[in-house]
């Protein structure tokens, strides 16, 4: 081309992105058109590549290509996906400041004369487009809006205040029955202290090192862990520290796959002992430390430390602390690691711990043992391998390799002598061709044992044959139920794949139906899979399939990219097995409740839950193709599964640009009207502010990892979100009525309490992030209450 006849260079410049674009939608077309997916990318390369020739040649043609491109583009959205405004924006902003773009006067000018035609064209697409844009921010598809009816005396229904367990009470409700926050003035609510724990993650700790403790509530005092195991006693009206212990946990051992302390568990034995023991070795102890704190750590021990003064009671096992190694054989540090805390009733101390997911075959036992509460000394055992044998095990013989664990928090009825273990999953989670015969009917199951003998009295399964690391992590919700037949004493269990499980807690009946229906088969070789899965009637799960319109991103470039993944994995709805092919896992593996569970209001029978919704890809390797020596230090990424045929990659479904490749909401909030176990209410829950490139708070909601709670003056908490904040919503109607942002991560779950001293009601939470998330760590336990004189009057302590 001779220097007159070439195109200015605002119009080379223009045809040359164009061509470039035309090139890449052209090329992704093809492709998703190939894996039977949608033409539109392809054709609308065609289209690009057609408007890129026309600029650079100065035609005024390109106008009217441009129109069409936008015009049909938008048109294909609507079809797509209605008016859903966050699916329609990354589908439309490219094409529509591409066209904008050409009616600019430096580009206009050059494309020749006779195109006033084609720029009215233009106008009317990029008008359309607006109209579209604005009409479907007047729409929502995601919201419930309902309201719960006005239900009995929702005060104080407890002469205390204290929240003397890990979910309140060993019921696991996360209910707070104190009312002086109030839907009508929490938004008063102000920082009333902060503490700092001074634990940070060191140079030896694994990736997945998490802030996730509820603090306890009693004897005057808060109790807290840290992620490395130590304890710490507070003033819970100035946050001041009283005493600290460290137990000194080994910190360079490799193998830990976390490094996380949910809790810890008191017990007053002054109280439960009814008088004072006949037995003298029982008095003693009591004498000597009669209010304990019993603590978790890491290498796999339970320490028992007086909650007077800090010192180990050092009459509690050996020199006042049980090592849970013992009996299970072999066991590398970090490999067995309770990260939840025991469960304490009345004489019987309940403690299990993790292992390591997806290692190998050949892990420590998931053995479940009750403890004498004063002594320590075993008094049962409950292995899931060997499910009959009760009695402590005699020396030299060890708990059966590999059987399904309990990595969660226990619940009980001292009533009814019962306590409820919410079951994880035999490791590794997601090939199960060699599974322990008697372990298999107790893998994502609950199981209620005899408190005093440890044996199984009933079990219900919500996943068989579990290859999807689909387990009950939420602590088991009891409550009395009102219903047509008066109260039902009832368990309540949330599960990842966001069945809500209602059981008769005295032996395990369905109170909610739950029937038998078919899921796809053809598991990995030498795998096999459940012809049927329990679908209950209350549940959480996605109501339909993913399909290709449903993937997401920021531009039409990293959308076309997640359709063409999605069409190249392997999916046929909830339950696709794994594969070698890469299957879509949907509910995520992450969960849509997880170890945060659900919180239920026993007054008003209503439950408030915070479901997620996030696609995980599971890909099997062939151990000869790939060579793998250790997992990632989290739950992500390639496991080794040493074992079995195969190595997993395990990782969520994101485009390109580290973005879900799911449309959003990711997560909400939501209420379940107990009465009629229908959803009252339903809302998108947190912001992308801390999670975007650019901090943004675009309302898309965003997944979390950690649980609700609700107070006796109707409103609820939670702090787990991606964003860092502590939020309150209005139980009846889910409404958000106050937030503040948060030093760091919330990735725990909130408690609240009422002062001894002062009688005024508290809510705290611990902000100091998630390793394996990516939210800003710290160290900060912070408290709200209303200032003084903003309670209503005569509100119940």
């Amino acid at each position: 081309m001779s220097p007159s006849t070439r195109p200015p260079f605002v119009l080379a410049a223009t045809g040359a992105l164009y061509a470039l674009l035309a090139l890449v939608f052209c090329a992704g077309g093809a492709v998703l058109l190939w894996r039977d997916g949608s033409a539109y990318y392809l054709i609308a390369g065609i289209g690009l590549l057609l408007c890129a020739g026309l600029v650079w040649r100065g035609r005024a043609a390109a106008l009217p290509v441009a129109a069409a491109l936008l015009f049909g583009t938008v048109a294909w959205s609507v079809w797509e996906v209605h008016f859903d405004w966050w699916q329609l924006l990354p589908r439309i902003d490219v094409w529509f400041g591409l066209a904008a773009w050409l009616l600019t006067p430096f580009v206009r000018r050059h494309l020749g004369t006779g195109g006033s035609h084609g720029g009215k064209l233009v106008w009317g697409a990029l008008a359309a487009s607006a109209f579209v844009g604005l009409f479907s921010l007047t729409t929502d598809h995601h919201t419930i809006d309902g309201e719960l009816p006005a239900r009995g005396d929702a005060s104080i229904t407890s002469t205390s205040g204290d929240w003397t367990a890990y979910g309140g009470q060993a019921s696991g409700t996360r209910y707070a029955a104190a009312s002086q926050i109030t839907p009508e003035n929490v938004k008063d609510l102000k920082l009333a202290w902060t503490f700092h724990t001074g634990d940070f993650k060191g140079a030896d700790d694994p990736g997945e090192i998490a802030n996730e403790v509820t603090p306890l509530k009693a004897n005057g005092k808060l109790y807290l862990c840290t992620p490395h195991n130590q304890v710490i006693a507070l003033d819970p009206d100035s946050g001041r520290e009283i005493w600290r212990f460290d137990p000194h946990i080994n910190r360079q051992a490799k193998s830990y796959q976390h490094m996380i302390c949910r809790g810890v568990a008191y017990h007053d034995a002054s109280a439960s002992a009814g008088g004072a023991p006949a037995d003298p070795t029982r008095a003693a102890a009591v004498a000597a430390c009669p209010r304990r704190i019993y603590a978790p750590t890491a290498d796999a021990t339970i320490v028992a430390i007086n909650a007077d003064t800090g010192e180990p009671c050092t009459f509690f096992g050996t020199h006042g602390a049980i090592d849970l190694k013992v009996g299970v054989g072999k066991v590398a540090l970090g490999v067995l690691n309770p990260t939840s805390p025991p469960l304490v009733t009345a004489r019987v101390l309940v403690a299990a711990a993790s292992v390591t997911d997806n290692d190998s075959t050949d892990e420590p036992s998931g053995v479940v043992r009750g403890y004498d509460i004063d002594s320590g000394k075993l008094l049962w055992n409950w292995d899931s391998g060997n499910p009959e044998e009760t009695t402590p095990l005699p020396p030299g013989r060890t708990y059966v390799r590999n059987s399904p664990n309990m990595w969660s928090v226990a619940s009980a009825d001292e009533a009814l002598g019962l306590v409820y273990l919410p079951m994880g999953n035999q490791t590794p989670d997601i090939w199960g061709g060699n599974r322990i015969p008697d372990g298999e009917r107790f893998n994502s199951a609950i199981v209620a044992l005899d408190i005093v003998t440890g044996k199984v009295r009933w079990v219900y399964q919500t996943v068989h044959h579990d290859i999807w690391d689909m387990d009950v992590g939420g602590q088991p919700s009891l409550v009395d139920l009102d219903t047509p037949r008066g109260k039902v004493p009832a368990l309540i269990a949330s599960t990842k794949r966001g069945d809500l499980y209602v059981l008769d807690r005295r032996d395990g009946t369905l109170v909610v139906p739950a029937p038998e229906q078919p899921v796809p088969q053809g598991a990995a070789e030498g795998d096999h899979t459940s012809p049927t899965q329990p679908f209950s009637a209350l549940s959480y799960k996605p109501e339909r399939k993913l399909e290709e319109h449903d993937m997401w991103g920021t531009t039409p470039f990293d959308q076309m990219v997640c359709r063409i993944v999605f069409k190249g994995l392997r999916y046929e709805g909830i339950f696709t097995p794994p594969s070698e092919q890469g299957s879509i896992v949907y509910p995520g593996n992450y969960g849509v409740f997880d170890w945060g569970g659900v919180a239920i209001d026993p007054v008003r029978q209503v439950l408030v839950g915070n479901p997620n919704y996030m696609a995980f890809v599971s890909k099997l390797h062939r151990r000869d193709t790939i060579d793998v020596k250790g997992g990632s230090g989290t739950e992500q990424g390639l496991q080794p599964m040493t074992g079995t045929p195969f190595a997993v990659d395990l990782h969520p479904l994101l485009s390109p640009f580290g973005i879900p490749c799911q449309a959003p909401p990711w997560g909400y909030m939501t209420a379940v009207d107990l009465t009629t176990m229908q959803k009252v209410w339903m809302r998108k829950n947190g912001t992308v502010r801390d999670s975007a490139p650019l901090p943004i708070p675009m309302p898309l909601g965003v997944p979390s990892l950690g649980g609700p709670i609700v107070t006796g003056g109707g409103v609820a908490f939670m702090s787990a979100t991606l964003d860092s904040y502590l939020r309150a919503y209005d139980v009846r109607t889910g409404h958000k009525l106050w937030e503040d942002r948060l030093p760091a991560g919330g990735q725990a779950t909130p408690m609240s309490y009422v002062s001894d001293k002062t009688g005024k009601q508290y809510v705290v939470v611990m902000a100091g992030g998630h390793g394996s998330l990516g939210t800003k760590m710290g160290d900060s336990l912070v408290a709200y209450a209303l200032p003084d004189g903003s309670a209503p009057r005569g509100a119940q302590r």
